[in-house]
């Protein structure tokens, strides 16, 4: 089978719930005749129609609103942000109704909210932020962030049929550059379960989106350098979170750094390291390290938003003091 992007996956995963459930549609802006920002729906509209791939006006909470209702109808709608920055225009739709919906009314209100993510791209404040800890702590909302391209269909099909509203966060760094052979048959992936990206003795790498392919990175650098087997935990799921899986990497190498390109204060990995304390703390041998972006906006200039963002270099040199202690 040839290689598939992460954008394609992303682009099947659409196309193939479209084609199995005619009540699948998608909207947001230029999504049709232009084919979206980065060429995610491209094609889509000539496929489907535009009864079914609606270009919206400039507004998140419109789009959000209006899937809403539809969602109530019956239908199962994906909006895209066209950056997920702009998401915040719809947090009140997203927190305050979508999800409650089920809870406060016995709604049922089966919404996908995505759009391209994440910095490494020159993006500059406004397009390269990460605000998936923002929404972190909303009962009624599922949150996935995949790494792979496999992941990135698998759980956006996942996501489409879930019952729930899900906010599906795509790494747009890793659209054209991520590449591999994806499963035959429909592939779907479910939230919620971690993946082992990469197995290891001596220390865990706990992380998620574009820092799994740093963690893997530094690893590789480490194994070679420092003779350390580092295991990468890729959790992929961030709402509901694989306990689990987080817990048996801890338990099994005893050292715990988190990785995240996120802001550092409120991030994920301070809940990680709050559930590790409570159900795997006899387990470790030394204290949980993070690894993240600093707490600023990040710069659009290219020197200082390599050092605002989370490096393959950072990562080696944390994991180096982690393993010494």
């Amino acid at each position: 089978m040839a290689e598939t992007t992460y954008l394609e996956a992303i682009r099947q995963a659409l196309f193939e719930e479209m084609e199995r459930d005619p009540n699948v549609f998608i909207l947001g802006e230029d999504i049709g005749v232009y084919g979206g920002a980065f060429k995610v729906t491209e094609g889509l509209l000539a496929k489907f129609g535009e009864q079914r791939v609606i270009d919206t006006p400039i507004s998140e909470a419109a789009i959000v609103g209006a899937a809403a209702g539809a969602a109530h109808m019956g239908m199962r709608p994906v909006c895209e942000m066209q950056f997920i920055d702009f998401i915040s225009c719809a947090y009140d739709m997203l927190t305050n109704y979508v999800a409650t919906a089920r809870y406060r009314a016995f709604l049922p209100c089966p919404i996908v909210v995505r759009g391209p993510s994440g910095g490494y791209v020159r993006g500059g404040p406004f397009h390269s932020q990460n605000p998936e800890a923002a929404f972190l702590h909303t009962p009624g909302l599922k949150i996935v962030y995949p790494a792979t391209a496999s992941d990135a269909k698998g759980l956006l099909k996942a996501a489409i049929r879930d019952d729930d509203p899900v906010l599906y966060f795509e790494h747009k760094y890793l659209y054209r550059r991520i590449k591999e052979e994806l499963p035959e048959g429909d592939h779907v992936v479910p939230i919620g379960k971690a993946r082992l990206a990469r197995e290891g003795r001596d220390l865990s790498i706990i992380t998620y989106a574009a820092t799994v392919w740093k963690a893997l990175e530094a690893a590789e650098q480490l194994e070679k350098e420092d003779g350390l087997s580092v295991e990468v935990l890729d959790l992929r799921s961030l709402l509901p979170m694989d306990d689990e899986a987080i817990i048996a990497t801890a338990k099994k190498t005893n050292r715990v750094m988190i990785v995240h390109e996120d802001t550092r204060t409120g991030g994920v990995a301070g809940e990680v390291t709050a559930r590790l304390n409570e159900h795997a703390f006899e387990w470790l041998d030394a204290p949980i390290l993070r690894v993240t972006a600093a707490d600023v906006p990040l710069p659009y200039a290219p020197p200082l938003e390599d050092y605002v963002l989370p490096q393959t270099s950072d990562i080696v040199t944390v994991a180096r003091r982690l393993a010494a202690y």
